[in-house]
């Protein structure tokens, strides 16, 4: 009877300690996440620098992450397709690419209730555009 409790007793403690571990984890990721998203800037690009071409672009901050397809023609965003975006509660953000393509530039209003959405699928995209200066 007493090996019993010393085997339940030890994997109750085994669990309580992995359950610290990975919580743990998740904490430092989160914090790690607020900070990179926080610090986050989307620059101007300069379309004139922009052959034209299809451009993948993507960036990723663990809880969030986005991949798109721009389209750039006479030095115009033409399109900008969402391939993929791991998202939290930012769904709404998903509007941005069209906003983008409308302004002809990065510089749009983040939708409200989905900041941290936003500006990840504009940072994908200036990624994007980036890759396509000639």
């Amino acid at each position: 009877m007493l090996n019993v409790k010393k085997v339940l007793l030890g994997a109750v403690c085994l669990v309580v300690i992995t359950g610290i571990i990975v919580g743990g984890k998740y904490i430092m990721s989160v914090i790690n996440y607020k900070r990179t998203i926080k610090k986050l800037a989307i620059n101007k690009v300069d379309l004139s620098k922009i052959s034209d071409g299809k451009y993948t672009g993507s960036y990723d901050v663990n809880l969030l992450s986005a991949k798109v397809s721009v389209t750039v023609k006479d030095h115009k965003i033409e399109n900008i397709d969402l391939l993929e975006h791991k998202n939290d509660r930012g769904k709404s953000a998903e509007v941005i690419p069209s906003m983008v393509v409308k302004a002809q530039s990065l510089q749009v209003d983040t939708i409200s209730g989905a900041t941290n959405s936003s500006k990840t699928i504009l940072k994908a995209i200036e990624n994007a555009l980036e890759s396509g200066q000639a």
